[in-house]
C-alpha cells in the first residue's frame, strides 16, 4: 500500500523573493543555457543548491555540493525559507496550452511525503532503466545537504477521480479560517505554464487523502534517479544506525512533520522522500515523444540507413523539405499500421511504418515492449540498421535526446548530427502495463509534460 504523510514545508518568503525568480526546472532539463538565466534572476535562486556551477578548483572541501549545503544552511538561518506552520498536504495545480495551443488543459495533484518502498514490494513500479552517473550525483546533494528539493511524479490510477474530487473540496473558500492554512504560491514558468500551490492542514482531508491512497499502487513518471537515490541513501542510512528521532527543522522545539508511524514503527525521516502524486487516468495527463538524434559514427549515408530498415519497416521517402507540423501530423496518420517513425536527414526523410521485425530481434523482451516505437527504433535501427551497442546509448555516446520537433529536425538540417528520429509518443496504457509487470523501458521513453518546478516546497530531514 502506498504511506503517504502530511510535512511542515519549507517555502520561499514570499516578502523576501519572488517565486517566478527562484524556483527552477528539475534539475535533469536544465540547459547550461538556463543555469545562467537561473543565476542571473535571483542570489537566491534553488539553482545553486540543484545544480551548482563547478569550478576548476574544485575540491574535497569546496565543491558544488558542499556550496549547495552552505547555501541552504545559510538561506533557512536568514529567513529565507520560511517553514509552514503545521503539517500540510499541498495541492498543486497546473494549467497549461494543450497540442496546438487551441484549449488549455488543467491538471491537478498533491505533494506530500511517500514511504520509500523496494521495488520488489510491489508499491512502487519503475517503468525505465537508470543510470550510474546521476544517481551518485544526486546522492552526493543528499549527502550533503540532508533535503530533498525537487518533486518526484508519482502516477496512482483513480478513474472516479475521488482523490480529485477530495482536492477540490478543500479549496481555500471551504477551508476553516482557523486552521492557519499554509498561503497559497503562484507563478507562471519560462514555458509558459501556471503552477499553483496551495496548502491543505484540514485534518479531515488529510486523513481521507491518505485512506484513499493506502489502496494504491504507484507509476514513477518522473524521478527514476532521485528516487533510486533515495532508495540507497535511505539504506546507508539504516546500515549506520541512524536514529528515527523527530525530524527538526532547525529551529529548537518544531518538527517538519506530523509524527509518522507503518503498523506502531515510528518512520526516521530518511524512510520518506517528497512526492506529487498525479492521477495516471486524468485526460490533463499528457505524454510527448522524446526524440533521438544520432551522431558522431565512423560511416554514415541515408541510402545504407535505408537498405538497413528494410528489414524491419516498409520504407518510403518522403519530402525532404517537410516542416515539424507536418512531419508531426504524418506520424500520426501512419500510427494507424502501428509503429511509424521518421528518420530525418540533411536533405532526406524516410517514413518507416509497417513493421516487420522477426522476434529475434527483440531478445527477451517481452510482446508488451515489442509493440512500443521506442523499442522498435532502438532494436531495430539504432542497434541493428546502425549497429550503435546498448553501452554506447546507455553512455550517450551517439545518441542525443530532444523533446522538440522542430530542434529535433535542425540538428540534423544544420549539419551537427547524421540522422534525426521522431516518433509518436507512448501512451499511458501501454506505460502502465509494462511497469506493472515489473518490466523497464530504454531511458528516456517518455516525457511527461509539464514538469514539476523544484523549490515549491521542500523537505528537510534535520
Amino acid at each position: 500500500m502506498a504511506h503517504i504523510e502530511p510535512f511542515r514545508a519549507l517555502r520561499y518568503d514570499p516578502t523576501r523573493v519572488a517565486l517566478a525568480k527562484v524556483a527552477t526546472q528539475p534539475y535533469d532539463k536544465i540547459t547550461p543555457e538556463m543555469q545562467e538565466g537561473y543565476y542571473a534572476s535571483s542570489p537566491y535562486n534553488l539553482v545553486r543548491i540543484i545544480l551548482g556551477k563547478r569550478g576548476a578548483n574544485d575540491g574535497p572541501a569546496d565543491n558544488p555540493y558542499t556550496r549547495a549545503a552552505a547555501y541552504f544552511s545559510d538561506w533557512r538561518r536568514q529567513g529565507v525559507f520560511l517553514q509552514d506552520p503545521q503539517p500540510s498536504l499541498y495541492r498543486y495545480t497546473q494549467q497549461f496550452p494543450a497540442a496546438g495551443g487551441k484549449k488549455h488543459l488543467e491538471r491537478h495533484g498533491f505533494i506530500a511525503l511517500g514511504k520509500v518502498e523496494d521495488y520488489a514490494d510491489g508499491v512502487v513500479f519503475r517503468h525505465e532503466q537508470t543510470l550510474a552517473k546521476p544517481k551518485a550525483d544526486r546522492l552526493d546533494l543528499l549527502r550533503a545537504t540532508r533535503a530533498h528539493f525537487g518533486l518526484i511524479f508519482m502516477l496512482y490510477s483513480d478513474p472516479a477521480a475521488e482523490i480529485e474530487n477530495a482536492l477540490a473540496s478543500a479549496d481555500p473558500p471551504h477551508m476553516d479560517s482557523q486552521l492557519m492554512e499554509p498561503p497559497p504560491m503562484e507563478m507562471r514558468d519560462e514555458y509558459g505554464v501556471l503552477h499553483r500551490v496551495c496548502g491543505i492542514s484540514d485534518p479531515g482531508i488529510v486523513a481521507l487523502l491518505r485512506d484513499k491512497m493506502r489502496e494504491k499502487k504507484l507509476i514513477i513518471a518522473d524521478g527514476h534517479h532521485r528516487y533510486e537515490t533515495a532508495l540507497t541513501y535511505r539504506n546507508e542510512c539504516r546500515e549506520s544506525g541512524a536514529a528515527a528521532g523527530p525530524l527538526v527543522s532547525g529551529v529548537p522545539g518544531e518538527v517538519s512533520r506530523a509524527d509518522a508511524f507503518v503498523e506502531g514503527q515510528e518512520l526516521a525521516p530518511y524512510e520518506l522522500v517528497m512526492m506529487t502524486f498525479v492521477n495516471m487516468d486524468s485526460p490533463a495527463l499528457v505524454i510527448l515523444p522524446t526524440h533521438r538524434v544520432i551522431h558522431s559514427l565512423p560511416s554514415f549515408s541515408m541510402d545504407s540507413l535505408r537498405a538497413g530498415a528494410s528489414e524491419f519497416f516498409s520504407v518510403e521517402e518522403a519530402d525532404a523539405s517537410i516542416s515539424a507540423e507536418r512531419a508531426t501530423a504524418m506520424l500520426r496518420e501512419a500510427a494507424h499500421t502501428g509503429t511509424a517513425l521518421l528518420a530525418i536527414g540533411r536533405d532526406r526523410v524516410f517514413l518507416l511504418s509497417r513493421p516487420k521485425a522477426p522476434a529475434s530481434a527483440f531478445g527477451n523482451l517481452s510482446l508488451r515492449q515489442q509493440g512500443l516505437d521506442v523499442v522498435q527504433l532502438h532494436k531495430c535501427l539504432l542497434e541493428g540498421a546502425l549497429e550503435i551497442s546498448e553501452e554506447a546509448i546507455r553512455n550517450q555516446q551517439n545518441v542525443t535526446y530532444i523533446r522538440d520537433a522542430e530542434e529535433t529536425m535542425a540538428a540534423v538540417r544544420s549539419e551537427r548530427a547524421d540522422v534525426a528520429f521522431l516518433m509518436n509518443p507512448a501512451r499511458m496504457q501501454q506505460i502502465r502495463d509494462i511497469a506493472f509487470a515489473g518490466e523497464v523501458l530504454p531511458q528516456k521513453s517518455t516525457d511527461f509534460y509539464p514538469k514539476l518546478l523544484s523549490g515549491l516546497t521542500i523537505y528537510a530531514l534535520e
